[in-house]
């Protein structure tokens, strides 16, 4: 569905580009994470692949089609959650999401149920200046939907959400990838990402590193090992490797015969394979 080969981007007056010659692919009807630190050139790329950047060096494909080719109507299949809300303050919920649909062919009939999907359907008619900044979090969620389209961009659509609300957004997500639709996700949140995503690219310092799906990355990463912890009222900890771990008898003894407290592996969070491959943390 997406196709970026070579990409670059310079702001203007700057020496140094923000994006440096990156390729990657976005199947259509996946989420892929684009994930890194603050300043290492996801919301530039986001911002090339939704037109809002214009001047790319390289190419960029939409279902086959050269981004620098369409016409307006490419907004019409794109929805876009921006990282900070911006609302108009004098306008309940319900008028900002009339107001916004207005700009699209295809309309949303029911606006007050995507309200409902994020909480928000009671505070209907409040206008949004009275909002805190998660309820317009939630109320900028549901504005990218109010056309029904077949590409999304998320940036940070967590952030600044308690984790029932949270807990929502990322319910929508998973449900919107069901329904077929291809989301592009930036985030630095790797929990969110390895829930998520069914590939994710690490970028830092506007290169991709690494590219594959979290559950691989985990797993080359982490250690082939469990630990166990046992015991009644003292708890025993106990590591075991995980080959032939069926054929270990003391493992076997111990899963028989004692209290067990909790099993865990050790495969590497998503986390700790970004730091590992790129040298850097999440900040």
């Amino acid at each position: 569905m997406i196709k970026a080969t070579q990409l670059s981007y310079i702001y203007p007056g700057q020496d140094h580009a923000a994006v440096n010659n990156i390729s990657f692919t976005v199947n259509r009807g996946e989420i892929f994470g684009f994930l890194g630190p603050s300043g290492a050139g996801k919301s530039t790329t986001q911002k090339v692949l939704i037109r809002l950047l214009r001047g790319y060096q390289g190419n960029v494909s939409i279902d086959t089609n050269e981004l620098r080719s369409l016409t307006q109507d490419y907004y019409n299949h794109i929805g876009v959650g921006f990282e900070l809300p911006n609302h108009y303050p004098r306008l309940t919920a319900l008028e900002n999401l009339k107001f916004f649909a207005s700009f699209y062919r295809n309309k949303n009939s029911n606006l007050m149920q995507l309200l409902e999907m994020v909480g928000l359907h009671q505070e209907a008619d409040k206008p949004t200046s009275a909002f805190s900044k998660g309820m317009k979090m939630r109320l900028n969620f549901v504005r990218a939907l109010v056309h029904d389209p077949e590409i999304l961009f998320f940036d940070e659509p967590t952030s600044g959400l308690d984790p029932i609300n949270a807990r929502k957004v990322k319910n929508i997500i998973l449900d919107l990838r069901a329904r077929g639709k291809t989301i592009f996700l930036t985030t630095h949140n790797m929990h969110d990402a390895a829930e998520l995503c069914d590939r994710v690219a690490f970028i830092t310092q506007g290169k991709i590193s690494l590219t594959d799906s979290p559950r691989n990355l985990k797993l080359q990463h982490g250690t082939r090992k469990l630990t166990l912890e046992y015991g009644n009222g003292q708890t025993i900890s106990r590591e075991f490797a995980l080959d032939k771990l069926g054929e270990n008898p003391e493992f076997i003894n111990l899963i028989k015969n004692e209290y067990i407290q909790s099993i865990h592996s050790a495969e590497a969070s998503l986390e700790e394979v970004f730091i590992k491959t790129t040298g850097e943390r999440l900040v």
